[in-house]
């Protein structure tokens, strides 16, 4: 028989009863035009069954395939914070072609014997299928050397150089319990001291001079840079001062804190805010205190506690003068030698308009110049070229625990990285232009939330290197407020694709991309779903764009001004939604052009507008306590005798960030 014929009978088509027969047990080739009669036959009989067969072997066959699929998407692959790119594609067991093509791909141009850092192999090792996490054996084994050479670094051999020096101050505490007010407030003494000029600009830390004494503070609560340097062995700060407040007591943050200070070996403070509120409890707190070992000094313990009211600006005073007292008897630990290179620990960093990258360093050892050569974490930054105090100042010179912001870096380092002052420039230590040099710890860097939030400004973040990559997450992280929450739902390196279209289409997200562009079929996709891509060439545009997008987020800020009441005496005329009134001031004054609240015993019971006043017949711009007045009121509520005006005016400010 034909097999054509055949395949009529059977109603497919012949190239499938090709594919079937073989695989059912019939000895039939591919290109078979005849088969014999009697085998048709039986095949015609049992073809139900055969078909059967078929699809089951089929279906078999699919899940092999997935459990192999399944068992190559798990590939696990643990990096260190540096690895050679040769060595990189032996732990991926994958061609050194491949991965040096992929790198190339994504604008890393590197020999096969070059160093590349964890957060490039972690994208391309993620890109090439492998699921990736930290080596964390060899990255603590880097940690402790660079927590040694810090140690050694701020150690000092002859004793008879070291001089006392300011104070490191850091504030923690439960969030809401007022840290950033306390910081504020003592900043706001030092200005009313007299002290020349004021502050200007946010650089991190701050000083205050309180009898002839400096004192730096740290003015980021519970900062990174402190929480960073517990591990390294080194301590930024030489005092903590721990907010309690006094209506709350102890939260579950207050007690992470105290781990903190206790862990860092520091003298604690304890602040206990809020005493001007009705609801405080002082005894409470110390109580609460003395629950965790931590005996109150008025108790007969040796925990200092200071009531204050940061908002008032109560007991600041006081608190002050206790940081004093603690320093001078940490004074053998708190001194440095001028003398020497400097070292220091970078509090803030950023990239700025103008400036570039700039960084904040709190000095905690020699004296930082301008045009001194920087290194940190044994990579060749750049020249000092220009530093500047908290008040904005230009300064020449930076001592011990002074904080100053540094102009002249070729890139921007971490917080809480160690920078120190150099000789000479080693060649090979430069940073490269690809590279952002790992963070000291890895929950300092900028979290970026992968979850979308139809309530918040959702976006795709695409760029062609890693360092632009990671300098503008970080500073829109920095943008982030709860008014108009951000979330960086995907990044990534190299040009826009189908994938990051339907991500966003699923996520009502906006697609940035920094100097690279969509494909064709990901561009023709964007059209079709109705995806927003913005590409930027210029960062400080992609973020002015983003900005703009979250201010319109913003709720504006209604503020009342309540001006007075008026009693209603007398209704004269009355038209839709309007009506003239008589009435006598009984509280503060009357205006024109002015709401009103509607009163009725003590119900409010709507809203209008008082267009015009008249006292005596005359147009007036203000009726004062204790007069009558005549007044043109308009909205829906109908005015009676005997009710009362609450008359106010509302100005609408809108937020900016």
């Amino acid at each position: 028989m034909n097999v054509g014929e055949l395949a009529r009978k059977l109603n497919i088509s012949s190239k499938e009863l090709l594919e079937i027969l073989p695989a059912v047990g019939f000895h039939v080739g591919q290109r078979a035009i005849k088969i014999d009669d009697r085998q048709a036959h039986k095949i015609i009989e049992k073809w139900s069954q055969l078909l059967a067969q078929y699809r089951a072997q089929l279906k078999a066959g699919e899940k092999k395939e997935e459990a192999v699929e399944v068992k190559a998407e798990i590939k696990a692959v643990a990096l260190p914070p540096f690895i050679r790119v040769k060595e990189f594609a032996e732990k991926l067991r994958l061609p050194l072609s491949k991965v040096m093509a992929e790198l190339m791909k994504n604008g890393v141009l590197s020999s096969m014997n070059e160093q590349i850092d964890y957060d490039t192999a972690a994208i391309i090792a993620h890109e090439l299928g492998f699921e990736v996490s930290a080596d964390q054996s060899i990255a603590a084994a880097a940690e402790k050397t660079t927590s040694d050479k810090l140690e050694g670094l701020l150690a000092e051999d002859d004793k008879t150089k070291l001089k006392s020096r300011a104070p490191v101050v850091v504030v923690m505490g439960h969030v809401d319990h007022g840290k950033t007010k306390l910081l504020d407030a003592i900043r706001k003494t030092d200005v009313v001291a007299g002290e020349s000029g004021g502050i200007t600009q946010h650089i991190g830390a701050y000083q205050v001079v309180r009898k002839g004494h400096p004192i730096t503070f740290i003015d980021t609560p519970g900062h990174e840079a402190f929480t960073t340097m517990r591990s390294r062995g080194a301590r930024v700060a030489d005092i903590a001062i721990l907010v309690i407040a006094a209506d709350d007591s102890i939260q579950p943050q207050t007690k992470e804190s105290i781990k903190i200070i206790n862990s860092a070996g520091l003298p604690m403070i304890v602040a206990i805010n809020k005493i001007d509120k009705p609801e405080a409890n002082i005894e409470k707190v110390k109580q609460d205190l003395a629950a965790l070992n931590l005996l109150p000094e008025d108790w007969g313990g040796k925990t200092i506690c200071v009531p204050i009211s940061a908002k008032a600006g109560a007991g600041i005073d006081d608190l002050l003068e206790m940081i004093l007292l603690v320093a001078e008897t940490e004074k053998e630990k708190i001194a440095a030698n001028p003398e020497k290179p400097a070292v220091g620990t970078i509090i803030e960093s950023h990239i700025n308009r103008g400036e570039g990258p700039v960084a904040t360093v709190l000095i905690q050892n020699g004296t930082l110049r301008r045009g001194d050569l920087a290194e940190v974490t044994d990579t060749f930054y750049g020249k000092v070229r220009a530093m500047k105090n908290y008040k904005g100042e230009e300064v020449d010179a930076a001592g011990p625990s002074m904080p100053v912001k540094i102009i002249g870096l070729k890139a921007a380092p971490s917080v809480g990285d160690v920078l120190q002052v150099v000789a000479d420039v080693d060649k090979k230590k430069k940073v490269k232009k690809y590279q952002l040099v790992q963070q000291a710890v890895d929950y300092t860097r900028p979290q970026v939330k992968t979850e979308a939030d139809p309530n918040s400004l959702n976006i795709i973040l695409k760029a062609d290197v890693l360092g632009s990559l990671e300098a503008i997450i970080a500073s829109l992280v920095k943008l982030d407020n709860p008014g108009a929450p951000l979330r960086i739902i995907q990044k990534g390196l190299g040009n826009i694709t189908e994938g990051d279209i339907d991500r966003a289409a699923s996520s009502q997200a906006v697609i940035l991309g920094f100097h690279v562009k969509p494909n064709q079929a990901a561009d023709n996709l964007a059209r079709e779903k109705k995806v927003e891509i913005k590409l930027y060439k210029i960062i400080y545009q992609l973020l002015d764009e983003i900005k703009a997008r979250m201010e319109k987020m913003l709720v504006p800020e209604v503020i009342r001004t309540d001006y007075g009441r008026l009693k209603v005496l007398a209704i004269f005329y009355k038209e839709k939604n309007a009506m003239v009134l008589g009435g006598s001031v009984t509280k503060g004054k009357i205006m024109p052009n002015t709401k009103a609240d509607v009163i009725r015993g003590k119900v409010r019971l709507g809203t209008g507008q008082i267009t015009q006043v008249q006292m005596n017949k005359v147009n007036v711009n203000e009726v004062p306590q204790g007069k009558e007045c005549g007044l043109k009121y308009e909205g829906k509520v109908i005015v009676e005798v005997g009710d009362v005006l609450e008359i106010y005016q509302e100005e609408v400010k809108i937020k900016k960030l």
